[in-house]
């Protein structure tokens, strides 16, 4: 039986993930998983993190940062197993991301990281230059695409943003936001007309896409506005289930826009 390591530094994490994935003396589900059953793991675990910071919860932060790191040995660990790279490749590699990045704080060290990026304009430019470094890093990449390095795996509304902003740097964007808003009508027009259900999904997408866009145009972050509406629609149909009691379920649609109304004047009142 694996003994195990006590510490509060990385290397006592790194040491428990190479005991769980041991074939011979590690957990089964632990030796099981691999990045793509893993990979779903990680997102939920971001989002908790986020979620703890937006309740100011530092014990929770603590413990979700914990869970979240967790996630990064655990990807790593199965890295090194194939072969490809260990945890010490990553620290490695955003160790000298950072300090290429950071021209107006690393000076020099920044051009040993990378000598193409750490000039003396990156540095008089301060963190404005961190565009421009990042802009510099993409131009190595095979995909040469204004929209390339946007993630597959981000939440539909924020790639849907990102995607936006890269195609706005190009010039290929409306000049304002009345033109976005023009669009959000184009495109209910066209789900209201829809024929078959493929159309419907396609319409609907098109028009989510659009309304992004407008909430970008209005320097609205689409993301936080649903997640606020998110919050604002939980509390208000619990406080429904609160006032109504066991009977909620058997109202009538018409009594639960009455309770919906009442919760909703007592938020405004508060």
């Amino acid at each position: 039986m694996a003994h195990p390591p006590n510490g509060r530094d990385l290397a006592a994490l790194v040491e428990i993930m190479a005991q769980l994935r041991d074939p011979a003396t590690g957990c089964p589900w632990d030796i099981a998983q691999s990045f793509s059953t893993i990979a779903p793991y990680t997102i939920e675990e971001a989002y908790e993190v986020a979620d703890a910071c937006a309740r100011d919860d530092m014990a929770g932060l603590c413990d979700e940062l914990g869970d979240l790191l967790l996630q990064v040995v655990f990807h790593a660990r199965m890295a090194e197993e194939r072969g490809a790279f260990a945890l010490g490749d990553v620290t490695a590699a955003i160790c000298a991301k950072m300090i290429r990045r950071h021209p107006h704080v690393y000076g020099d060290a920044s051009s040993d990281a990378n000598s193409d990026t750490g000039t003396e304009a990156d540095r008089a430019a301060g963190p404005v230059g961190w565009e421009a470094i990042k802009a510099a890093e993409r131009a190595a990449d095979p995909d040469r695409s204004a929209l390339a390095g946007v993630a597959m795996a981000l939440p539909a509304l924020q790639r849907a943003e990102k995607l936006q902003k890269r195609a706005a740097r190009t010039g290929f964007d409306w000049p304002d936001a009345e033109g976005s808003l023009a669009k959000v009508h184009e495109e209910i027009d066209e789900v209201r007309t829809a024929g078959t259900k493929e159309e419907l999904v396609e319409e609907v997408g098109d028009l989510l896409f659009a309304v992004v866009n407008w909430a970008r145009h209005l320097g609205v972050d689409p993301e936080d506005a649903l997640r606020g509406a998110n919050a604002k629609f939980d509390g208000r149909f619990r406080g429904m289930e609160v006032l109504a009691g066991d009977g909620f379920v058997a109202l009538s649609l018409d009594e639960k826009d009455a309770l919906w109304d009442r919760v909703k004047r007592a938020a405004k009142l508060s």
